[in-house]
């Protein structure tokens, strides 16, 4: 593996970096596999394939061999997510910056396709509300899917640009910016990477992250946090950016304590000192990256009108009541005729977004009403809300993965009506029992192609 000359000369006086160790651990062709384990929807038959913890993540691992993930029901049901370990030192940031209760806080995932940070973000602030967000079209349709497996209620999902967030001044408590960029961490996963970076790639990125971070820098609160990464080396990409942010917007640099063990390299940048935390693989189990958190020191506020949100009638609350028994702090609204389900203290939150973006999904659904029937979505059953009202269908591994390839099989027991179908303790998703066939309700669109 031919790494760029020019990458590797910028690097010679770069805090950490080790061009033998790095050039040989990039010609070694070993990979790194890790998952993060979705705390709500945990399942025994996971343990047998952890191979020690990420040691910045709660929930994660590294596992001993890279096994199919297409072909593990439990993948698809959103019971963990494939994230390269290095990128889960966001979480470790987080707990460090808000140590204590973290009920009620907002926070922005600016670029957050295809949504390991995301998911991320959502299970650490599991009481705030993640507002996720994808400029590029094609990339927010993965995200929508990735965070309707993960299955928890305070995600909401953008499609928006960075300069559509404009009248969301000191809005967020956290913004999270994991910026395009070069892309040289990646060079030992991804060949095409090496072929595509360049210094006036490098020099296009650096300008891009700052377009980004001037767009969005007004909507962090006073007293929040940015947090910034990127998975390059390359000092006008990080470091640089860092001088940049406390220079032009007087952001103060926030120290996070690591332990000497893990090897990450704390670094400060050349003007004003702010500190960054550059990822090796030649010295961690994990990919290249980089990150830096900031505290806003200074900000206004945003008064913001509120879209008009159909909120379900007593009628319909009493028909929706068999399904959702003693739940509370929940609000329930009408997108067309789709009932979606969102935490009731953010409720106006939804509607000032509403109000300035173009939303691709908030919150739950639970379904739609056809006459007096209810009819069940996907999005709730693969959600962590409680499951009432409808039977459980165990299956096997065999006949889930044809429940996920949306084929025909035969369980040993059905109850009539719809069901949950469920693998290891985890829902898959829903069908339709009648007395003469079962009618599978998985999505099309996700089903596995693959035999």
């Amino acid at each position: 593996m031919d790494l760029p000359k020019q990458l590797i000369d910028s690097l010679a006086n770069v805090k950490g970096f080790d061009k033998a160790a790095f050039e040989a651990i990039h010609a070694s062709g070993e990979q790194v596999t890790s998952i993060r384990l979705n705390p709500f929807k945990p399942s025994l038959a996971l343990e047998t394939i952890k191979d020690g913890p990420v040691p910045w993540c709660q929930d994660a691992f590294y596992l001993k061999e890279r096994p199919s993930f297409t072909m593990d029901p439990l993948f698809h049901a959103g019971a963990y997510y494939v994230q390269e370990a290095s990128s889960m030192f966001l979480a470790h940031t987080i707990n460090q910056l808000i140590p204590g209760t973290k009920k009620g806080l907002k926070i922005l995932d600016l670029c957050a396709a295809p949504g390991g940070k995301t998911t991320l973000l959502a299970s650490v602030f599991s009481e705030g509300m993640v507002v996720s967000n994808e400029v590029i079209k094609s990339r927010a349709a993965i995200l929508v899917e990735n965070v309707i497996k993960w299955g928890l209620p305070n995600m909401v999902v953008t499609n928006n640009d960075p300069e559509h967030f404009k009248d969301f001044t000191g809005y967020f408590d956290v913004i999270v910016v994991d910026a395009p960029c070069s892309g040289s961490g990646l060079f030992r996963k991804d060949k095409q990477a090496i072929e595509e970076w360049s210094e006036q790639n490098v020099v296009h990125c650096s300008q891009r992250q700052e377009r980004i971070l001037s767009a969005i820098l007004p909507c962090l609160k006073q007293g929040g946090f940015l947090i910034y990464s990127t998975c390059s080396y390359s000092v006008q990409e990080d470091e640089a950016i860092a001088d940049w942010l406390v220079k032009d917007f007087q952001l103060a640099s926030c120290s996070i304590n690591i332990q000497s063990s893990w090897n990450i390299i704390a670094t400060q940048s050349p003007q004003h000192h702010a500190w960054g935390y550059r990822f090796y693989p030649n010295l961690l189990k994990g990919e290249g990256f980089f990150l830096a958190a900031f505290k806003q020191t200074h900000n206004g506020f945003s008064h913001l009108k509120e879209a008009s949100l159909t909120t379900l009638s007593k009628t319909e609350m009493l028909a929706l009541s068999p399904f959702i028994q003693n739940e509370v702090d929940a609000t329930y609204f009408k997108q067309n005729n789709s009932i979606r389900r969102v935490p009731a203290q953010f409720f106006t939150t939804i509607q000032e977004l509403a109000s300035r973006l173009y939303i691709k999904k908030a919150g739950i659904e639970i379904g739609e009403f056809k006459g007096k029937d209810l009819i069940p979505s996907h999005e709730w059953a693969v959600s962590t809300l409680p499951k009432n009202g409808i039977a459980f269908l165990e299956v096997n591994k065999e006949q889930a993965l044809l429940f996920l390839k949306r084929a025909s099989f035969t369980p040993s027991q059905v109850t009539l009506g719809w069901n949950w179908v469920v693998y290891e303790g985890v829902v898959l998703g829903l069908v339709k029992v009648l007395p003469n066939r079962i009618n599978n309700y998985y999505p099309a669109e996700w089903r596995i192609l693959k035999d």
